[in-house]
């Protein structure tokens, strides 16, 4: 280790335990997530002093009913190997098995912020791929090519007038996959010759950008790193929890050459606190913006988690870049305002499945829609910018 200060690294835990057993339980969970057996089998000293896991405090939370409490950790940064999947086994490994144990901080080190060099692009990269770089600077626009069981051309087709609208990003849903009804490779040779035959029609310099899904294990997902490498797409999108994130941070990070989208499919199957996963974690292991469920859509995040995820990707980490929040989930044109009002400018917004619903009115269409999204953003940021603000809360 470089210096004294990177020897160890801090975690927080929330317990649910009595008071009268509060420091058994977080010595217990100290020797949990660290050496994994009691501390009077530990005979060697040098083990006890530089591997053991210290408790550095235990507070009680003042908000919540009793019997909670808030436990940080130092852990010995050698015990992580400087590897991403062991980083997160040494932060949570065994006590994600104890059901009264939730990790909600970590505070990473100079040697760890090193070893996990965070996203490539990160937001100004975003910016620079669909060359808006020049004020005034406004959000980004997404939606999804969806459902599942749609061809290659069908899906060409739809991601033709998302992108003849004027969407920056349009990505995979992430259900779709390597399947039959739309293999990966025809999928996306067919979804990009449509983004770039729509580019020709508008006769636009802005570019778009589409983001296919990227399933599988490291073999498959090797080839198809180079299948969207040979057709030239702007961004791609991966689901860290289900394809791991020693991958993201050792293979797509590496080998993929544009931004990075990160789903939080599965994210919700460990006790981690979203902010701490969707936007710190997945910021460290290489995703240049990460997608979380928005509030007042499908999922029940609220508006105080839902600005921690935002903050949490765009504040000061070292070295390691600010990414774009993505709140989304049932997200509708009509609260763009509301979004930009929240979030800022340094946001990707993500309307999928409204822009797709059946026509209600003469002229409604799905390109009405994806246009009347693009309008409100480009909007929205207008008014800002001539109020003189508009950049991240």
């Amino acid at each position: 280790m470089s210096n004294t200060a990177s020897e160890r690294f801090s975690a927080t835990y929330r317990l649910s335990v009595e008071a009268r057993d509060v420091q058994a339980r977080a010595q217990a969970l100290a020797l949990e997530q660290s050496v994994e057996m009691p501390l009077e089998a530990v005979t060697q000293p040098s083990v006890r002093e530089r591997v053991v896991a210290r408790v550095e405090s235990i507070e009680p939370v003042q908000a919540e009913p009793a019997g909670r409490f808030d436990v940080t950790l130092s852990l010995a940064t050698r015990t992580t190997g400087l590897e991403a999947g062991q980083l997160l086994n040494m932060l949570f490994g065994n006590c994600s098995l104890q059901p009264d144990v939730e990790l909600i901080d970590f505070d990473p080190n100079p040697d760890l912020l090193q070893a996990l060099p965070g996203p490539r692009f990160g937001v100004d990269g975003w910016r620079q791929a669909l060359g808006l770089q020049r004020a005034p600077l406004r959000p980004l626009t997404c939606t999804a090519l969806k459902p599942q069981g749609l061809s290659p051309s069908q899906l060409g087709e739809l991601a033709r007038t998302f992108a003849l609208a004027g969407i920056d990003v349009i990505k995979d849903d992430h259900g779709i996959a390597d399947q039959e009804d739309a293999r990966f490779g025809a999928r996306v040779a067919a979804v990009q010759r449509a983004i770039e035959r729509a580019a020709a029609e508008r006769g636009s310099a802005a570019r778009v950008l589409y983001a296919p899904t990227l399933s599988g294990g490291p073999r498959r997902l090797r080839e198809q790193l180079r299948i969207a490498r040979d057709e030239g797409v702007g961004a791609v999108l991966i689901c860290p929890m289900l394809c791991g994130v020693p991958t993201l941070v050792e293979l797509v990070r590496e080998e993929a050459g544009v931004p990075i989208l990160a789903h939080p499919a599965f994210a919700g199957s460990a006790r981690i606190v979203p902010e701490l996963l969707l936007g710190r974690l997945f910021r460290m292991f290489g995703a240049d913006a990460t997608i979380f469920p928005n509030f007042g859509g499908r999922f029940s995040y609220d508006r105080g988690t839902c600005r921690a995820i935002a903050q949490r990707a765009r504040e000061p980490l070292g070295r390691v870049r600010a990414i774009l929040p993505v709140p989304a989930g049932g997200m509708r044109t009509e609260r763009v305002d509301e979004m930009i009002e929240e979030f800022g400018t340094d946001v990707m917004l993500l309307i999928g499945g409204h822009l797709l619903a059946g026509a209600t009115a003469p002229g409604d269409s799905v390109l009405s829609r994806a246009a009347a999204f693009v309008e409100r953003v480009h909007a929205a940021a207008a008014s800002l910018s001539a109020a003189g603000s508009g950049t991240a809360p």
